[in-house]
């Protein structure tokens, strides 16, 4: 089992919270390096897409589900999708959680790995997000 950050702003990452995920505007591509059971996390740079209104939080968790990649229709143009089953849980900023998360302490550049869009953490680092985020690891 694996555990995966991914990237949007947070408008576009709950519009997933019906029960499934997708990333980098619905590329496929990246969805193929996640499995059923793996954890997944959103982070949120900002709070709408393209906005300058920095969240700079944790704002989804859960637990990809049973089921292969699929097409879903997004007003004119195709995105590809899994399902996910969503923690109830409330966002967390990063910022305090900086010092405690592998992938971020100690680094003054930790941001620059967001711009992939998916990139995976360590267990560790999913059960302090999830922590932070009243949700269950």
């Amino acid at each position: 089992m694996k555990h995966w950050i991914a990237v949007a702003s947070a408008e576009h990452a709950r519009r997933g919270k019906v029960g499934f995920m997708q990333v980098n505007h619905g590329k496929a591509a990246p969805l193929r390096r996640i499995s059923p059971g793996d954890g997944v996390v959103y982070y949120s740079p900002t709070e709408s897409f393209g906005g300058k209104d920095k969240l700079r939080a944790f704002t989804l968790i859960g637990r990809v589900k049973d089921g292969d990649i699929y097409p879903g229709e997004m007003g004119g143009w195709t995105a590809y999708r899994r399902d996910v089953d969503w923690s109830d849980a409330h966002d967390a900023p990063i910022t305090p959680l900086l010092d405690q998360l592998d992938f971020t302490a100690g680094k003054t550049n930790w941001g620059y790995q967001m711009r992939f869009g998916l990139f995976e953490i360590t267990a560790h680092d999913f059960g302090v997000i999830a922590g932070a985020m009243g949700a269950s690891a």
